[in-house]
């Protein structure tokens, strides 16, 4: 059992890595939407005491996370994946993510919050994202960093921290074209 479990594993690395130069090449293309999911945190689950405007009350980067965020910044550099605009939720994971790996200020975007709240309110949100991806027609790249909920309920792919997941708008919704893991 465990030898099916090891070639399972080995079979997987190279279709990851394959996934990843795939992500890198449409991006040096440009022209794309880049779903960032924030780098690596601290803890699972803000506090009960959580305020949007105070990062002491909440899930913040690790250490590692920072460096993640630092990488994929150098990644993007390395590969001359242009980026025209950054967006991010509100939250200081995010914030913090974007700030690391792109060396600027990243535009608040509230829709790429964490959803939370009735399905009312969660359907707002990735309608406004979703009008968002629609409108970008830039020749560079759009990133756009958010949280795990987000990106399931976008595309149906379940990033890992830091996982970059490149898209466009097909019918009601979005077509996964790539992954970036860094």
């Amino acid at each position: 059992m465990i030898r099916f479990v090891l070639a399972l594993l080995l079979l997987a690395i190279p279709a990851a890595a394959h996934a990843t130069d795939a992500g890198w090449a449409l991006l040096r293309d440009g022209g794309h939407v880049v779903l960032l999911r924030h780098a690596m945190v601290t803890g699972t689950t803000d506090p009960a005491n959580f305020d949007i405007d105070s990062c002491a009350t909440q899930v913040n980067l690790s250490a590692r996370g920072k460096q993640q965020a630092s990488k994929i910044g150098a990644l993007f550099a390395a590969r001359a994946a242009p980026i025209e605009r950054v967006l991010s939720s509100r939250y200081c994971r995010c914030l913090d993510t974007a700030r690391i790996a792109f060396e600027a200020e990243p535009e608040l975007f509230a829709p790429l919050d964490l959803l939370k709240g009735d399905e009312t309110q969660k359907a707002a949100q990735i309608a406004a994202i979703m009008k968002e991806i629609r409108a970008y027609s830039g020749s560079d790249n759009l990133v756009m960093v958010t949280h795990l909920e987000d990106i399931v309920a976008l595309t149906g792919v379940s990033p890992r921290e830091g996982e970059a997941v490149v898209v466009e708008p097909q019918g009601d919704g979005l077509r996964v074209l790539g992954r970036v893991t860094f």
